[in-house]
């Protein structure tokens, strides 16, 4: 295992961790080396588990031994620092003491992904990475098999959606569609009933679209954005459009992430 202990936050070898909440930096920085970070010692020992090869480890001194198991079975280095060091290079206060950079893996092609699902989650160009984090850990959480994104949702293994799904999104399997326009039809060819999640007009409670269907069907919950909702388009490629009840008191819908946990919980449960 070898450990190295660094003072100065600018030492190039601490560059995987720079400024780790600047999303535009870390967009272009994490797509140039194919990397994505994992903080705190849970979800570092999720990545691990989960086989992805770690680039190095950074731990502070009050933490430093914490991740000797896992760092020792490879030869990422560990580096420590203080945790005035830690705040300067990453940009905030580092609670938990512990980051790492690993590798990123090719994501998986779609029909290996829907090969061996039978419930899946859609996400349509959701932008807010904290929402998508919270929506694989539901749906891990609660059973689903696989989640599918539509080109521009936001990346599952940006920092905070990792952070926030407790490392669901290195298990879950996931995969992009290619295309927005015609992706839906796409899962429709491959069996899937597709649910539009919406409180618009002429939608189906969730649980009774769900009981009118067979046993051995396959299902998609779609969600859309946060603000707008799913597309006009997706709208129509869907097989039924399904909402959440709502008690009477002035609210129509739940936001994206409540709505999906449990959405999810429908989609699993149901004894179709």
């Amino acid at each position: 295992m070898s450990v190295i202990r660094i003072t100065d936050p600018a030492d190039p070898r601490l560059a995987d961790y720079t400024r780790l909440r600047d999303v535009n930096l870390r967009r272009h920085l994490e797509a140039e080396h194919g990397l994505f970070m994992a903080e705190g010692e849970k979800v570092i020992r999720r990545a691990a588990s989960a086989g992805f090869e770690p680039r190095s480890f950074l731990l502070t001194e009050r933490r430093a031994e914490a991740l000797d198991d896992v760092v020792a079975v490879g030869a990422a280095p560990l580096y420590v620092v203080s945790e005035d060091t830690a705040h300067r290079l990453v940009g905030f206060d580092l609670h938990r003491g512990a980051l790492a950079a690993f590798h990123r893996r090719p994501l998986p092609d779609l029909d290996d992904v829907l090969a061996k699902a039978r419930t899946i989650v859609v996400l349509e160009d959701l932008v807010d990475h904290t929402n998508v984090g919270a929506i694989f850990r539901s749906a891990a959480g609660l059973g689903v098999d696989a989640v599918v994104l539509a080109p521009r949702c936001a990346d599952p293994l940006y920092r905070r959606s990792v952070k926030v799904s407790m490392g669901a999104v290195l298990t879950l399997p996931y995969t992009r569609l290619d295309d927005w326009y015609g992706g839906l039809d796409t899962l429709r060819e491959a069996g899937f009933h597709l649910m539009a999640l919406t409180p618009g007009e002429g939608s189906l409670p969730l649980r009774d679209a769900m009981a009118a269907l067979e046993p051995a069907d396959r299902v998609g919950l779609l969600l859309g954005t946060e603000g707008d909702g799913l597309s006009s388009r997706w709208l129509e490629r869907a097989t039924a459009r399904v909402h959440i009840p709502m008690a009477d008191r002035d609210v129509d819908s739940l936001n994206v992430t409540a709505a999906a946990a449990i959405a999810c919980y429908e989609l699993v449960r149901s004894p179709r």
